[in-house]
């Protein structure tokens, strides 16, 4: 997972790359692979939850996000994603 965010007048723009194949059961089962994709994310500034998003196979490998939010410099922004099976991950940084 890779993650920029930076502020400008108050505004900070978040961009996140995701790890993820994206398969589905359809998909998986004439790849002959496993099923592995990432059904919900979450944002976080400085533990609050500012921006969601569910989703499914239908995304594209390794999907990318780019979204706003209120913020400021050296606010802790933590991105959090739960694969199909339950797993959660998370990766964090500073806005700059």
């Amino acid at each position: 997972m890779k993650i920029k965010a930076k502020e400008k007048k108050g505004l900070v723009e978040v961009k996140i790359l995701l790890d993820s194949p994206m398969i589905g059961k359809e998909e998986a089962e004439t790849k002959k692979a496993e099923v592995d994709y990432l059904p919900h994310i979450t944002a976080k500034i400085n533990g609050k939850v500012v921006w969601e998003a569910s989703t499914g196979p239908f995304l594209s490998k390794n999907p990318y996000f780019m979204f706003n939010v209120q913020g400021k410099k050296g606010d802790e922004l933590v991105i959090e994603t739960i694969n199909h099976k339950g797993a959660v991950d998370s990766d964090k940084d500073k806005v700059k």
